[in-house]
């Protein structure tokens, strides 16, 4: 092995722009091992998005990839799911994606995406980990016989793509507000809603390199939806920086999370047929609201673990085709091999100029039960999810909340902390529930 070792985290790696795994030598050196994994000749298609250190990272990313054999394709600044699309649609061996999702601008990463367009599953994920890991100082010295090139094809293939959702300006007569994050969205979602007949008007949407997620986009949209509301616009939506993710307000600024578009999204496709499975995909920590009035309709809610990946897995062995996470991250593999914002956004966007309702109804289809969330620190030592005290507390804090509430407990996969969130029609059971469990897990370090 040469150089620090580096690791998968729960989607893709990232990390601090200029230091390990997040540099030069470490994007070369993954980008020779995941050549190595391919057949000579093989195409990778690669973007990026807004990071002032993407160039850098590109450049180091592509000579490795072009000395370990492989062809490469630069798509330069593009959504994460524009270089999945492309994969799939040229028959490309690889896509990898270098950006840090939501995360400052200091920070990048990347993620891959393999020859079915959406990101590796865990067995190739490893795998790849594991080669990029075990490459050998000698393999990283020479040059292979792969080629670099700057191609406009993977815009281009997103943008079509786009296009064929849209035909005949569905969009018409509706105003929207776009925050675009400063990132990857910027060029191209504005003008693919204004194809499809919508009056846009953007927000953050002149990245510099440094201002990508800066107090915007679907983890800040609180200017998007002031905007919505002094505009009198009918909708409005907010990208994350490479554009995976989306969130919207109705036409009073009043946010609409992941769970009322997936909501949204499937009453309108059981209506038309569209649904497939009798079920959507979300994760634990969909609202309690979801679930009922999904069962309202008829359908199912299959919960998986939190996480974009456990999301696309359960689809795929459940043959559904509409899922995501309350964040944001909405799976509609019909439209697009992997999750995106500008796709998920653009369908419920056509469900809402359909109606003869605003967004504050016809996008809002449920009440949702009232959910606190609360991050505790996580206590030293051994598995604190384990210990006797926290199980009794947490059978406890179900039990006080009852058939009608939901408590979930789980260690977070990024950060030192403890995640609590207890659900209950009645908040201050909820708030009761989570006292109990953050004792119980405070006792552990006392």
């Amino acid at each position: 092995m040469t150089g620090t070792a580096i690791k998968f985290g729960t989607d893709g790696i990232r990390g601090k722009a200029g230091q390990a795994p997040i540099d030069a030598p470490s994007l070369h050196r993954i980008g020779r091992a995941a050549a190595a994994m391919l057949a000579p000749g093989s195409a990778v298609l690669v973007g990026r998005d807004t990071r002032a250190s993407g160039e850098e990272l590109e450049a180091a990313l592509a000579q490795g990839l072009a000395a370990g054999g492989a062809h490469v394709l630069l798509g330069g600044i593009v959504p994460s799911a524009a270089v999945g699309l492309a994969v799939r649609e040229r028959g490309a061996a690889l896509g990898i994606m270098l950006t840090a999702s939501h995360n400052p601008a200091s920070d990048n990463g990347v993620k891959v995406f393999g020859a079915h367009g959406d990101k590796l599953d865990r067995d190739a994920q490893q795998a790849l980990q594991a080669h990029i890991n075990a490459l050998p100082a000698s393999a990283m010295a020479g040059a292979g016989e792969g080629k670099i090139k700057q191609s406009g094809v993977i815009a281009s293939l997103y943008a079509g793509a786009i296009r064929a959702m849209a035909p005949n300006r569905p969009l018409s007569g509706l105003k929207l507000v776009v925050d675009c994050a400063n990132g990857a969205a910027s060029a191209l979602a504005p003008r693919l809603l204004r194809e499809a007949g919508a009056d846009v008007a953007a927000l953050h949407a002149e990245p510099d390199g440094t201002n990508i997620n800066r107090d915007c986009g679907s983890t800040a949209p609180h200017g998007m939806q002031k905007a919505v509301a002094q505009t009198q616009a009918d909708a409005g939506i907010a990208f994350d920086g490479d554009a995976d993710r989306v969130v919207m307000a109705d036409e009073t600024g009043a946010l609409l999370d992941g769970d009322q578009m997936l909501a949204a999204l499937a009453q309108g496709w059981q209506d038309s047929g569209r649904l497939r499975g009798g079920a959507v995909v979300a994760t634990q920590m969909s609202n309690l609201g979801l679930e009922h009035f999904l069962h309202g309709l008829g359908l199912t809610l299959l919960r998986t673990k939190v996480g974009d990946r456990h999301v696309a897995q359960c689809m795929k062995e459940t043959g559904t085709n509409l899922g995501g996470e309350q964040s944001g991250h909405l799976r509609l593999p019909d439209l697009c091999p992997t999750g995106d914002g500008l796709v998920a956004a653009l369908a419920v966007l056509k469900l809402l100029a359909a109606s003869d309702r605003p967004a504050s109804q016809a996008l809002r289809p449920f009440a949702p039960v009232p959910q606190v969330l609360r991050n505790v620190p996580r206590p030293d030592g051994a598995d604190p999810m384990a210990a006797a005290s926290v199980v009794q507390a947490m059978a406890e804090a179900q039990g006080l909340l009852g058939e009608a509430g939901r408590l979930l407990v789980r260690p977070s996969g990024t950060e030192p902390v403890i995640r609590i969130m207890a659900e209950s029609p009645d908040r201050a059971l909820a708030d009761r529930a989570i006292a109990m469990v953050a004792e119980a897990l405070a006792g552990l370090s006392g």
